[in-house]
């Protein structure tokens, strides 16, 4: 059976170096999300990429080879991202966070999730 929903994808960019409390940002941010009952979360490492800086950051540049672009995307109902937006303000200091309407044709899970 499939299910058609309008759904909302936000997209975080940061860095692989991003920390909070001393735990990897990316993991932070799944580890919360999925603790605050968003059905799915996926992370996203880049291979090369610049931001505000206008540094690239890329594996041929040994030192910045560890600071690899991370995109963590997120597709849930409006009114959960709306929960996660004032939380994400204060954890997210750097980087960029972007949302868009989608249409979700599938989901496998648990359909009241999402």
């Amino acid at each position: 059976m499939e299910l058609e929903r309008e759904g909302v994808r936000l997209r975080i960019y940061i860095g692989e170096a991003d920390r909070y409390k001393g735990k990897p940002l990316y993991k932070y941010l799944v580890e919360t999300m999925r603790s605050e009952g968003i059905c799915g979360a996926t992370v996203i490492r880049g291979l090369t990429g610049y931001g505000k800086a206008s540094r690239i950051h890329s594996p041929s540049i040994l030192r910045l080879s560890t600071d690899l672009p991370i995109v963590v995307e997120v597709v849930a109902r409006r009114e959960n991202i709306e929960r996660l937006k004032p939380w994400l303000k204060e954890v997210v200091t750097e980087g960029l966070i972007t949302e868009e309407k989608v249409n979700v044709v599938f989901y496998g899970g648990d359909r009241e999730k999402l």
